[in-house]
């Protein structure tokens, strides 16, 4: 089968992480991939960082892969997610062993397994905010629509997971009424689910996220506790150049880095590649395509414990260098 796969390189490293997933998955799938543009350099050429040609593409496609947005990210990426009603984020934390040894961080794990499931279109980045004289404010919008669906897809992937537990993140005993709502609709998903129902404060989760990290399985949370501890989870793991993500939905699914454009090292070829390749191996087990996926995850792995890795992780090799070694790895594991 032939998908269409829509792909938006975007600003900085965009377009060089994006080749290098490209030439990982090119040649375990039959895809035609079609290129559109967003960001940065596109609202300078057409005045509009999200051109409508762009959305159009974004929806005929059977997913989209995406790279990085700079200064325009929230006109991109953050209307991609509302235009498309991609209200679940899914981003992995996994460990790789022989990372810390690379890296010589000592917080680094190779025992870490989880994942965050972030609300992806309410909360603090509904978008609704403004100015009144002195005062700026921003509405958090929680639904009790929004925290169902995204209670179940948690539920959906504690059980993929072989897991009877969700952890739920929240703050309700100060923000009584949105998180207080996100957190009576979870429990009642999840216990009806008959899974069993875990919570923390979110600056609690912060703590043992980073001390105790085995506490954790399938957490879900709001739109920016999820995008904070995420990040925070990252350093476990050797830090965003590792941190994949899908952004999902009932019709549609992108997948895109968690890092951003980074364009201090923008052109140089040195930007690590496996956040992108690791997000375009969700891509492909979203369509279906699990053999694939898993062999894209087993390279990556087997390229960390070679030591063919960029500057950022303590290696000297290129980024297409190392995807070059991750596409012959993965080759050899579907053959």
């Amino acid at each position: 089968m032939a998908y269409k796969i829509a792909v938006i390189p975007g600003d900085g490293v965009g377009p060089e992480v994006i080749e290098a997933a490209l030439h990982v998955i090119e040649p375990l799938i039959d895809a035609e991939f079609v290129e559109g543009e967003a960001g940065d350099e596109c609202t300078e050429k057409h005045g509009d960082p999200l051109p409508e040609d762009t959305l159009e593409l974004c929806r005929e496609a059977d997913a989209v892969l995406f790279g990085a947005a700079g200064e325009t990210a929230a006109d991109v990426i953050v209307r991609l997610r509302q235009e498309l009603d991609l209200y679940a984020n899914i981003r992995p934390v996994r460990g790789f062993p022989g990372l810390r040894e690379l890296t010589g961080k000592p917080y680094v794990r190779d025992d870490v397994d989880f994942v965050i499931v972030r609300e992806n279109t309410e909360g603090l980045y509904s978008g609704i905010e403004g100015r009144f004289r002195d005062t700026a404010y921003t509405l958090r919008i929680i639904t009790e629509e929004g925290t169902r669906r995204i209670a179940e897809v948690a539920c959906d992937l504690a059980e993929e997971r072989g897991s009877n537990v969700v952890t739920c993140v929240h703050k309700a005993n100060v923000m009584r009424e949105t998180c207080g709502i996100f957190r009576e609709v979870c429990k009642e998903v999840v216990e009806s689910r008959g899974l069993e129902f875990e919570e923390y404060y979110v600056d609690a989760a912060a703590m043992f996220m980073i001390t105790e990290p085995e506490r954790f399985n399938v957490i879900v949370t709001s739109n920016m506790f999820g995008d904070i501890l995420s990040d925070e989870a990252a350093a476990l793991v050797g830090g965003l150049g590792l941190a994949p993500s899908g952004n999902v939905g009932d019709r549609y699914g992108l997948f895109e880095p968690v890092h951003g454009s980074a364009p201090d090292i923008a052109g140089k070829g040195i930007a690590n590649p496996f956040a992108t390749i690791l997000s375009a191996a969700m891509m492909l087990e979203w369509l279906g395509e699990d053999e694939a996926a898993e062999a894209v995850r087993e390279a990556v792995g087997e390229a960390i414990r070679e030591g063919v890795v960029t500057p950022d992780l303590g290696g000297d090799k290129k980024t297409m260098e190392v995807a070059e070694f991750v596409r012959e790895a993965a080759l050899n594991l579907v053959q």
